[in-house]
């Protein structure tokens, strides 16, 4: 479950009557099941292992293949040194089998690690910091009015590196072996039991074929448990362009242990895609400076 999942969930908790001076989270902090990152780091002292595994075919119009493919993808956060701050080490293994559609050619097989990253997130704004709700005792309306402050976000830095290895990588040209910059800028709205995260992506930029991208992300909480999103990701680059769409929901086991399935389609034809995910989220927490002050 993103940071969205799980800060929807604190976000209930600040309603009961508690209100967050700190990135640490009394339940899990995760960015599954979506792609995109959330505005919070994992808390200092906590150190987070995010896995899933895919299932996909793809269709190809113009290549005239179709392929099935299986893979795992993984995420390692470690929160130190500063509330804001979170270490991050992701990528993830493909395997494709893919026959062709026309001609004789036989089918063939391929797989591998795409790209592998690793990087650092930092908080720069928190609206909600040293912020203390003030309430209209007088007026049930004044209360219940909309507050233009809530239209003011989260707004994170990822900075980090990408590996691409050189040996014949099926995934990538020649071009983007080696290592090659990613950043992301990321802002988080938190409006009750729904929250709205953007990552603005710039992705391997010193390489000949530059990524830009854009995945915006809506959630939903249903009670302390239940979570569950919608995403869209926009990908520009002259490798890999497409639109995709990507829902499903996540259930929080234990304060400490998340599951989580989710889908993803797109609409073209080069190629078509769909997959589904499985994953987990589990945390060691070693968290010493606990900031949840109580609030009446």
């Amino acid at each position: 479950m993103k940071v969205k999942f799980s800060y929807a969930i604190g976000v209930l908790l600040f309603v009961a009557g508690f209100t967050a001076q700190a990135q640490y989270t009394e339940t899990l902090n995760s960015n599954r099941p979506g792609q995109s990152q959330g505005a919070f780091a994992v808390g200092t002292g906590v150190f987070q292992a995010e896995v899933g595994a895919t299932l996909g075919r793809e269709a190809h119009n113009l290549l005239f293949t179709k392929t099935e493919n299986w893979g795992t993808e993984f995420q390692l956060r470690y929160g130190a040194i500063r509330e804001q701050l979170e270490f991050n080490f992701s990528g993830s293994f493909l395997y494709e089998n893919i026959t062709p559609t026309a001609g004789n050619a036989d089918p063939y097989s391929h797989s591998g690690f795409p790209i592998i990253t690793a990087g650092v997130k930092y908080l720069l704004y928190d609206p909600y910091k040293n912020y203390t709700e003030k309430i209209n005792v007088y007026s049930y309306h004044a209360n219940r009015a909309f507050k233009w402050r809530t239209l003011i976000p989260a707004v994170s830095i990822f900075s980090g590196a990408n590996y691409v290895y050189r040996n014949n990588n099926p995934f990538l040209p020649e071009s983007q072996a080696g290592f090659s910059p990613k950043v992301i800028a990321i802002t988080q709205h938190n409006w009750g039991r729904w929250v709205w995260v953007n990552n603005f992506i710039y992705d391997q930029f010193l390489t000949d074929y530059p990524t830009k991208a854009w995945i915006t992300t809506m959630t939903h909480s249903f009670n302390p448990k239940i979570a569950a999103f919608a995403e869209v990701q926009v990908i520009i680059s002259d490798i890999y362009a497409d639109d995709l769409f990507r829902f499903g929901a996540a259930y929080l086991i234990t304060k400490d242990l998340q599951v989580d399935v989710n889908a993803l389609i797109n609409f073209k034809e080069t190629p078509r895609r769909r997959q589904l995910g499985l994953g987990v989220s589990y945390r060691l927490d070693f968290h010493r400076n606990d900031q949840l002050l109580p609030k009446n």
